[in-house]
């Protein structure tokens, strides 16, 4: 199975995705996960990721490209691949149908989770996280026993920076503008399958196991 996962920030993506790696036995290919791993690894496109970041500018689809293709050609992808957060503009979406067709390899569906603006910013604004171990909860949705701390470890949660309305707002008017003209793009190819993110998660994945075929 060699999928792609699309969805605003917030939309669940992740959870799912987990989810996905786990049913299908597939690696979960996150451009976050390949960057950090390229940097430690010290190669060459790592290394020029890493200038990029370090002053704070948005990494070049070259060298963006270069490290999921580098990921992509290694063992654990033979046999199927869930990307993620790549491609995120069109022209980064056609260096990646130019690299699988020139390996032989198809998408087999594009998934976009889909969820409304207005619900995500209720979701990302009461986000909290464990600072300690990055345990999720939400002030809402899925509060913790005590408020404000970990049920896991018992630290404090935290807001994260990114997590406020006015940047929640932003981030998804960010991803509508630039990744919306991809569902479009995978439309036109027959290969996007959306399914609704606003129910609860196993019913998410229900319907995301539907689409793609048990």
């Amino acid at each position: 199975m060699k999928l792609l996962i699309m969805g605003r920030p917030g939309a669940g993506k992740g959870t799912q995705a987990a989810n996905i790696k786990e049913y299908y036995n597939i690696p979960h290919i996150s451009t976050g996960d390949m960057f950090r791993q390229a940097m430690k690894n010290e190669t060459k496109l790592g290394l020029e990721a890493k200038s990029y970041m370090e002053k704070g500018a948005l990494v070049p689809d070259e060298v963006t490209i270069g490290i999921v293709e580098e990921r992509l050609l290694e063992d654990d992808c033979k046999n199927g691949f869930l990307l993620d957060g790549f491609p995120r503009t069109i022209a980064q979406a056609e260096a990646l149908d130019a690299f699988l067709a020139k390996n032989g390899v198809k998408l087999d569906a594009v998934l976009d989770v889909n969820v409304p603006a207005e619900i995500l910013v209720r979701r990302m604004v009461g986000r909290r996280v464990c600072k300690t171990c990055g345990a999720t909860f939400h002030v809402e949705f899925n509060a913790p026993k005590v408020e404000g701390i970990c049920d896991n470890c018992g630290a404090k949660l935290i807001q994260r920076p990114d997590d406020t309305e006015e940047t929640a707002v932003n981030r998804l008017a960010v991803y509508d503008q630039n990744t919306a003209p991809l569902l479009d793009f995978y439309a036109k190819k027959n290969l996007l399958k959306t399914v609704n993110g606003d129910q609860p998660l196993d019913k998410v994945f229900e319907d995301i196991k539907e689409v793609l075929g048990k």
